[in-house]
């Protein structure tokens, strides 16, 4: 295949990806990721997915995305910006950003059909998957090897530009297009996340112990709360944000423009009177169409009896 040929397919997907809403757009070849293996072993190994065992699933396709998408070529990795113009307010129990507005999953789903779509029509027959923090890909090291930002020592992606309030997801495909290269890392000395951590979840630069994890207590433990954590939740009810809010490169994150994203109204003012007050209904009106609903209304009402004084 020529040089050009690529070159026009790969401009032409990232022009649609940008007016689409997408943040920004990088390629990377499709292959083994070699670096990440031993990682992810010896974090499996030390029991750090705590009882997310579906994270042990499927180690080999979490490595190797051509046994996700046969005869897969390049995985396109895509930002989706969803930092809020406006925060709850100071007297409340705190939700993650990302979950403000409507589930996340649904949204960027139907962006990437789109982007398929055109790729389609672009191009022709592309055999391809889309991916959304729903099957066993490794999102952020495609994001770094795509030249997007790197993994910080809070194991999120970061860039310069944005800082890392925005969601990651993956088209799979089976065509050659250009590829972009890794980002160095800008982290430095810098050891905020590490030491703004309420559960000293960041055991060592670079790594999370995902058992010690606010949002795993939060979202994923199914069981009761740890009496022992009682104190460390620093009021946080669905996930948490604080090695994202410490981090300086989230001075430099703006406002998402996806209406679907925006809270309903109630959700920036209610305070935690409120909260320990609330009923089926509210959370129904609250959290129509949420990512909150998966830990569903007796799993926010076990999270706020236990923050409460």
């Amino acid at each position: 295949m020529s040089i050009d040929i690529k070159s026009k397919w790969t401009n032409s997907i990232k022009t649609e990806a940008k007016r689409l809403g997408f943040l920004s757009c990088g390629i990377s070849k499709s292959d083994f990721l070699e670096e990440e293996a031993p990682r992810l072993e010896k974090w499996l190994n030390k029991n750090m997915n705590g009882e997310m065992s579906y994270m042990a699933n499927h180690f080999d396709k979490r490595l190797d995305p051509r046994l996700l998408v046969e005869s897969s070529k390049s995985v396109i990795s895509l930002l989706l910006n969803y930092y809020p113009e406006e925060t709850q307010i100071e007297d409340s129990y705190k939700i993650s950003k990302y979950a403000y507005g409507q589930d996340y999953h649904h949204i960027i789903k139907t962006k990437l059909r789109q982007l398929q779509e055109f790729i389609t029509e672009e191009i022709g027959d592309v055999n391809g998957r889309a991916f959304v923090d729903s099957a066993p890909v490794l999102d952020k090291a495609w994001a770094a090897k795509s030249g997007l930002g790197w993994i910080g020592k809070n194991s999120n992606l970061l860039t310069q530009q944005v800082g890392s309030f925005y969601f990651i997801a993956e088209l799979i495909v089976d065509i050659e297009l250009e590829y972009d290269h890794a980002v160095t890392d800008h982290c430095g000395t810098c050891t905020a996340c590490i030491d703004a951590c309420p559960t000293q979840a960041i055991v060592d630069p670079y790594v999370v112990d995902g058992s010690k994890c606010i949002s795993y207590f939060t979202i994923e433990l199914k069981n009761e709360l740890p009496n022992e954590m009682k104190d460390s939740f620093d009021d946080w009810m669905f996930g948490c944000d604080v090695c994202q809010d410490v981090c300086p490169w989230n001075r430099f994150s703006k406002p998402h423009n996806e209406p679907l994203f925006n809270p309903n109204p109630d959700l920036l003012s209610m305070t935690k009177k409120d909260w320990e007050e609330i009923t089926v209904d509210v959370f129904q009106k609250v959290f129509k169409k949420s990512a909150v609903k998966r830990t569903k209304f007796e799993g926010l009402t076990r999270n706020i009896d236990f923050l409460k004084v």
